[in-house]
């Protein structure tokens, strides 16, 4: 991860959390304008290893999410920020990266995905209640884009709309379908619906 990456990440995880420059600048002992110095001007090019090991620490999260190195043996898998709508949709700006996740590569093999088609992708609305719920994060195989059989749980893209929705095969087309009740099912040809990936699992927080 270089200094423009590395800045990148701690300013998605400051909006995360809700931190300040100052509040993190304390966190590793230094002057209250350190990280604002380092984030508006790129000094230093490259946080400290102590110093990113105490915001990794401070946040919660791995230390790879912030440039260390990855625990061994885990897969990085990409991360986009973006929320696929479980609701009445949003409009998908172009897909932006954020820093990868790590998946245990057992994982992956069980659900049998290949790291590089695989994406994560947070859930947005309450349309797939209860099977998916606001703020889910989603795992997306994109090289499963078939609907077929029974169906299943795909990200799409309808109208312009980046959701998450469960696919049904019908005559002349597929079902667009949510599980939320209150939520109308739609028919659609096949070439009105783009399918980015099936979604084959999901991470919640417990509260």
């Amino acid at each position: 991860m270089d200094g423009d990456e590395q800045r990148a990440a701690l300013e998605a995880l400051m909006a995360e959390q809700g931190a300040s420059l100052s509040e993190l600048s304390r966190v590793i002992g230094r002057n209250p304008a350190y990280l604002q110095q380092y984030l508006k001007r790129g000094t230093p090019r490259l946080l400290a290893e102590a110093d990113r090991a105490l915001l990794a620490r401070y946040f919660g999260v791995p230390d790879a999410r912030l440039g260390g190195p990855a625990p061994e043996g885990l897969v990085e898998v990409a991360r986009l920020d973006l929320g696929a709508s479980a609701g009445p949709g949003r409009i998908a700006e172009e897909e932006a990266r954020r820093a990868p996740a790590l998946l245990s590569p057992a994982l992956l093999r069980a659900l049998g995905v290949r790291a590089g088609a695989a994406s994560i992708i947070r859930v947005e609305g309450d349309s797939m209640e209860p099977t998916l719920s606001d703020g889910d994060e989603i795992l997306v195989d994109g090289d499963r884009r078939d609907v077929k059989g029974k169906g299943g749980i795909f990200v799409i893209r309808l109208d312009g709309t980046l959701m998450v929705k469960r696919l049904r095969p019908a005559v002349g087309g597929v079902e667009v379908v949510s599980d939320n009740s209150v939520y109308p099912t739609r028919l659609c040809g096949r070439g009105e619906v783009e399918v980015i990936g099936r979604v084959v699992w999901f991470s919640r927080a417990l509260v």
